[in-house]
């Protein structure tokens, strides 16, 4: 049998959402800080608030933090349906006994953990991808130094539920149907 090799980007500065997208595609500069620069910008333009923007906007812009490199859900969907992908947002009041993980169009999971840093005095979120990989499901989180294997489906429903409990959501990652 041969076994597959993980890609996996480890976390650098804030780029969370480069290395998820990256890790859950297991392809490196599948997507770069650039590309996802330009979706945010094109998503700045065609915003239609962009009247009520402060002078703090120029920095803080509401996709993209270009002092960080956060990058927030609009760029990550965008970013994926350029990859002909489809995002949905799981409803968490479901919890994830609802998620079809062996389900043929699922591609892998995106997830948005809040995250309290430095004794809790920073609070922010952070992007993690799981996916199947060779029937196994993995977590590909860039804070970790290496892909984390489930063992079960089961395994990866309680993960999917404790992050939910912890104020988390869970975007699907669906293939489009051709």
């Amino acid at each position: 049998m041969e076994v597959k090799q993980i890609y996996h980007e480890k976390q650098r500065l804030q780029f969370c959402l480069l290395h998820a997208l990256n890790n859950l595609l297991q392809e490196k500069d599948s997507f770069t800080r650039v590309e996802l620069d330009a979706i945010a910008d094109k998503l700045v333009i065609e915003d239609p608030n962009r009247d009520s923007w402060t002078p703090l906007s120029i920095i803080f812009k509401p996709h993209h933090n270009v002092l960080t490199g956060n990058y927030d859900v609009n760029v990550l969907i965008t970013a994926l349906e350029s990859r002909r992908k489809r995002v949905v947002w799981h409803d968490h009041r479901n919890g994830a006994s609802s998620v079809n993980l062996s389900g043929e169009t699922l591609m892998g999971i995106m997830l948005n953990i809040p995250v309290r840093k430095f004794g809790g005095l920073w609070r922010g979120r952070h992007w993690v991808a799981l996916r199947s990989i060779g029937g196994v499901w993995y977590n590909l989180d860039s804070d970790l130094s290496s892909p984390q294997p489930f063992q079960r489906e089961e395994e990866v429903k309680q993960f999917l539920d404790n992050v939910i409990s912890q104020g988390g959501e869970l975007l699907l990652v669906l293939n489009d149907r051709v």
